[in-house]
């Protein structure tokens, strides 16, 4: 694994657009000090690389859905600070096995060492279109000899032929909080691949949706019923909402993706657990709940925060903070590892899953320690 430059396209702005990456200006007019899509610079992997990476990937979402195993069986969603009325309806969203599409594993790689499991996306992860399309196409525009670690795009229609769904079209929707128009950007991404499964979709915004009282059941603003909808809207928004107890309590109107039992694998309790039942794997680093008990180098995590905010690095050598609301829910204490520096700048790499298998790699990268809102994406390829 090494950090190469590259000449960037030339009209490299208009390209990505035409590809849908829109939201990037308005993300670069506000806070960001290189481009968002930044592709001067470039990540190069050995074929054996991503295949190991993509054997580790797997076995992390294997004991990921461990973890769901074991809470639902001990009964430990208070550890999740998830409220007690929820806790029956994600037994029995997990028990009809409600289906589930996508999901993004956050990882601490160096090229040399196993790759640590920072956090896992499970719930609402975006930079999809970036590194499904975008990166493809930037690889055949400058290295169409080499490979990518990449099968998003068609994995994502495979699996939206295999869902068995209810009748009538599939919704597709996205939150008017969205300022940079990064997320209607991903659903939009999304939609795109039903349709081309075969689905008929239908986008709508949540804040559009409407609950029929009568009936015990959302509408849209068309008076057509949700029998299943697609949310770039996390499970944790949605149980604050006045309308998310009829989302849980009347699950059977409505076949939510992605599922309820997706909101034990969104929370950062998750990774006490896993080092909990899989004490020293070599993909995970130490968590705990209850404080940092023997580490003396952590990084203090909301259970439910986003973006990297309200974080707080405490080590020997190094020493930040990130502004946020989050935490009011609990922490989650991890062993802290500083990011690999390659040129000043240090990587996470985006493992994606969809279903059950892994699919491609996006690499976000920041000069600072925890990698935020600010971060740039960088495309990878694999030598041949």
């Amino acid at each position: 694994m090494r950090r190469e430059h590259a000449t960037p396209r030339e009209g490299w702005e208009k390209i990505i657009e035409g590809q849908g990456l829109a939201f990037h200006r308005s993300v670069q007019a506000t806070h960001l000090p290189r481009p968002y899509w930044d592709e001067s610079v470039h990540y190069v992997f050995t074929m054996e690389q991503v295949l190991d990476l993509e054997a580790q990937v797997e076995e992390l979402h294997r004991m990921c859905l461990a973890v769901v195993e074991h809470v639902i069986a001990e009964r430990r969603f208070a550890d999740f600070a998830l409220p007690e009325w929820t806790w029956q309806e994600i037994t029995h969203s997990w028990e009809r096995r409600d289906p589930h599409v996508y999901g993004r594993f956050d990882l601490r790689y160096d090229g040399v060492s196993p790759p640590k499991l920072l956090e896992y996306n499970a719930d609402t992860p975006t930079s999809l279109l970036e590194s499904s399309v975008v990166q493809w196409y930037w690889l055949q525009d400058r290295f169409p000899g080499d490979d990518q670690w990449n099968s998003i795009h068609e994995r994502l229609i495979d699996r939206w032929r295999e869902l068995v769904l209810p009748t009538g079209p599939t919704h597709f929707a996205w939150t008017n909080m969205d300022e940079t128009g990064e997320e209607a950007m991903t659903v939009a991404y999304l939609q795109e691949t039903a349709d081309q499964a075969g689905l008929k979709t239908v986008a709508i915004a949540m804040e559009d949706i409407g609950w029929d009282p009568l009936n015990r059941r959302f509408v849209d603003t068309g008076g057509r019923v949700l029998r299943s909808a697609f949310k770039l809207y996390p499970w944790e928004w949605m149980l604050a909402d006045r309308f998310g107890e009829h989302a849980v309590r009347h699950a059977a109107s409505t076949t939510w993706i992605e599922p309820l039992w997706k909101a034990l694998l969104s929370n950062k309790a998750l990774l006490a657990l896993l080092w909990e039942l899989y004490p020293g794997h070599p993909n995970l680093l130490p968590a705990y709940l209850d404080g940092p008990r023997e580490l003396t180098s952590y990084i203090v995590k909301p259970l439910l925060g986003r973006e990297g905010a309200s974080m707080q690095i405490v080590s020997p050598d190094h020493q930040a903070r990130t502004e946020g609301s989050y935490g009011a829910e609990g922490f989650v204490y991890q062993g802290f590892e500083a990011l690999p520096s390659f040129e000043g700048q240090r990587p996470v790499l985006g493992a994606w899953m969809v279903a059950d298998e892994s699919a491609g790699l996006g690499i976000r990268e920041t000069a600072g320690l925890i990698t935020d809102d600010t971060s740039s994406f960088v495309p990878h390829r694999i030598e041949l």
